[in-house]
């Protein structure tokens, strides 16, 4: 057995037998997960080598298998379980490109709290933990220039002040000097981003936070609209930014790619049919179809735009200028 396969099932031995305020007994192991003892045996003492803090206590005259002492609580300023701390360090991972930010900052001083509350043998399984537990974001972009208007803002929608500053659209290759309600600070698809009431636009607008500068907070403040909800202004969005208009999308993957479409919720609205030679059909009711025209673009001929009509021209027209860009490769080979 390759040793891969060992570490994810003595993992979801240990997982199992945290779940419990009682531990496991090695039939219950067996039950669950339908390993031969010898094999559970085997793994439970390669997890206590290893240095995790699983043991057998008696009870009832049999043995529950338990870790890091009765109910798993560590002894910490909160009662942290055992689980909860692992998530807390996989969190970390996940927040290594928010280095030089608030966020990350303060989560690495909850660290190294946690740490110098705990005795060695812990601070050895947490050792253990980021051994096993990998988490990493590619691309991804740096935030750390950008710590003061994070800050800025996040002050000021706290505070409900509007703030001035001047944004880069990308679309257009232009910069405009805007006054914005901080309605919220989201991160989307691996990215920041501010939605708030734009008085240029008068209307609620998405902004990529890196694209901000000479941000400042006014003396003015606002309330937010006691209809607007965060989750109804996203759910028709295909990506981060909202369209004006919702789109009945229609989009036709081949039998190379459809499973990977399968595997994935990409909108709320999505519903698929399945073709008899493998493929499959997409339809979703989207706001906005800018970013589904790059995403279309993205698999490239796996994927065909059936409706609407107007997008399908535009993926087809930009496609026409990528071939035209290697044509002359082409005329030469």
């Amino acid at each position: 057995m390759a040793r891969g396969d060992q570490m994810e099932r003595q993992w979801r031995i240990l997982q199992f037998i945290l779940s419990s305020h009682r531990g496991k007994t090695v039939r219950e192991l067996e039950d669950y997960f339908e390993y031969h003892p010898r094999t559970i045996y085997r793994d439970l003492e390669a997890l206590q080598l290893a240095g995790f803090p699983v043991y057998p206590e008696r009870e009832d005259g049999v043995n529950r298998w338990k870790a890091a002492g009765k109910g798993k609580t560590l002894l910490l300023p909160l009662p942290l379980t055992l689980p909860e701390l692992m998530a807390l360090y996989f969190s970390r991972d996940l927040l290594k490109f928010f280095r030089d930010t608030v966020f990350f900052d303060s989560l690495d001083s909850l660290f190294e709290k946690i740490r110098a509350t705990l005795p060695p043998e812990s601070v050895a399984f947490l050792g253990k933990v980021q051994e096993t537990l990998f988490a990493s974001l590619k691309p991804f972009k740096s935030y750390g220039r950008h710590r003061k208007t994070i800050e800025i803002l996040q002050k000021a929608a706290i505070e409900k002040r509007a703030v001035r500053m001047d944004y880069y659209t990308m679309s257009r290759l232009d910069e405009t000097k805007r006054t914005v309600d901080p309605y919220r600070i989201c991160f989307l698809n691996d990215a920041f981003y501010l939605i708030g009431f734009c008085h240029l636009r008068k209307d609620v607008r998405t902004f990529s936070l890196d694209r901000i500068s000479n941000i400042e907070t006014t003396g003015a403040t606002f309330v937010i609209p006691g209809d607007f909800c965060l989750e109804d202004f996203r759910k028709a969005s295909f990506g981060v930014h909202h369209g004006e208009e919702v789109k009945r999308v229609i989009i036709r993957f081949n039998p190379q790619a459809a499973g990977y479409i399968r595997e994935r919720t990409w909108h709320e609205s999505q519903a698929i049919t399945n073709g008899e030679d493998g493929s499959l059909v997409l339809e979703m009711e989207v706001a906005g179809t800018s970013e589904v025209k790059y995403w279309v673009r993205s698999w490239g001929g796996h994927a065909e735009v059936l409706e609407p009509p107007e997008l399908r021209e535009e993926v087809a027209a930009e496609l026409r200028e990528t071939l035209a860009l290697y044509r002359p490769a082409m005329d030469h080979s």
